[in-house]
């Protein structure tokens, strides 16, 4: 008996992980798909025509990037709902517009126009009766320093070059976000509580908490 099916998690789930940068939001979704016996919906950086453009000048490149990154989310979206589900996805829709959108926005480096137009676009597609939302989000959270340090580990040059305050402002914002999410059930995971990496083993009482917290979900929603 496999994990998804010793805690009772359907076959047709979809779960999105969500967290800032660093935070290890592609390796948790390998070790859950792995896991579960499910597919990966993982997000797209190296093909992303904006995204160095954005990180050399956020105020020129913010929105041509945040309409990019809606487009292809609610694409891939789309496509995970209509193969079936069974999948494990990497970043959410959501944290474009209750994060990225928004603190740019409130930083100035977006226009008011920019910004009313990619939040009435966002609500028009996702915040509707008919958008497939996820059975659950997993959040990975940890301290500050510790997302830092693997930021720095990772090594992308294009994170690498971009200032300390900009992680900062963002994993402050990323902790507002979540306290006030309500899309799908949340749960909350702390980076320094397994290492999937070195303890392959330490994913399962993850997949348990996965498969209460969905069925509890499905049986609200029937």
């Amino acid at each position: 008996m496999n994990l998804r099916e010793k805690y009772h998690i359907p076959s047709d789930a979809v779960i999105t992980i969500a967290g800032t940068v660093g935070v290890g939001k592609s390796t948790m979704t390998k070790a859950l798909a792995d896991a579960l016996q499910f597919r990966t919906s993982f997000e797209k950086v190296d093909t992303n025509p904006y995204l160095d453009k954005f990180y050399a000048d956020f105020k020129r490149w913010s929105f041509h990037l945040q309409i990019y990154f809606l487009a292809e989310r609610f694409k891939e979206q789309k496509r995970i709902f209509e193969y079936g589900g069974g999948f494990v996805q990497d970043r959410s829709i959501y944290e474009d517009t209750g994060i990225f959108a928004k603190m740019h926005f409130e930083k100035g480096t977006m226009s008011k126009v920019d910004y009313e137009t990619y939040t009435s676009l966002f609500e028009a597609m996702v915040m509707t009766p008919y958008f497939p939302h996820p059975d659950l989000l997993i959040y990975l959270e940890g301290s500050f320093e510790e997302i830092i340090k693997r930021i720095r580990e990772r090594g992308r040059p294009m994170e690498q070059q971009t200032p300390i305050e900009y992680w900062k402002e963002m994993y402050k914002r990323y902790e507002r976000w979540i306290n006030s999410f309500n899309a799908c059930p949340v749960l909350r995971i702390n980076i320094n509580e397994y290492d999937i990496i070195r303890d392959a083993e330490s994913i399962e009482p993850i997949v348990a908490k996965i498969g209460y917290m969905i069925e509890q979900y499905r049986k609200l929603k029937k």
